[in-house]
């Protein structure tokens, strides 16, 4: 329970986690200390076409929550494919995390966020920066150093790490 307002403050950190990278983690670490509860939802958007199935990563990202340390709250992993918005008030989340690594994911956010707020004035969006560490590590990037054969055990977990492995030796 939040000790300023008495209320239950809910929070959702969406993606479609194609893998969940270090970088994803840090953030959702972060986000786990502002709110009492944080639901992280994975998107069902096949029109991304994702390499792994939408099952392969709710599993990926329950897995890796499972096992880390240090989680300021509750954090649960739910699957979502309508609206971000309709999916937080789903959920009674008053509040979204979006994660920001460079001046580029700013515009697509800033926009983003602006049509949120006219579609759902009562949740706001808060906006983490990425750690120095994690500002250049997205999913398509780990796919791709994958793919051709690169390391990239210092950006996924091992587990996520064995997952690309398996899927790039088909």
């Amino acid at each position: 329970m939040n000790k300023r307002s008495g209320k239950f403050v809910t929070g959702v950190y969406p993606g479609t986690f194609d893998p969940v990278t270090k970088g994803h983690l840090h953030l959702i670490r972060r986000a786990s200390r502002m709110v009492d509860h944080l639901i992280v939802g994975v998107a069902d958007n096949r029109r991304k076409g994702p390499l792994f199935s939408h099952e392969e990563r709710l599993e990926m990202l329950r897995a890796d929550l499972q096992n880390m340390p240090q989680k300021g709250c509750e954090i649960e992993v739910r699957s979502f494919d309508n609206l971000l918005v309709h999916f937080a008030k789903d959920v009674g989340a008053s509040c979204i995390f979006r994660g920001l690594r460079a001046v580029s994911d700013f515009e697509y956010e800033f926009q983003m966020t602006g049509m949120n707020s006219k579609l759902a004035p009562d949740i706001e969006t808060f906006f983490l920066m990425a750690a120095d560490k994690w500002q250049f590590v997205s999913a398509s990037f780990v796919k791709e150093v994958c793919s051709l054969g690169g390391d990239v055990d210092e950006y996924v977990t091992p587990l996520v790490a064995d997952a690309l492995k398996k899927k790039f030796k088909k």
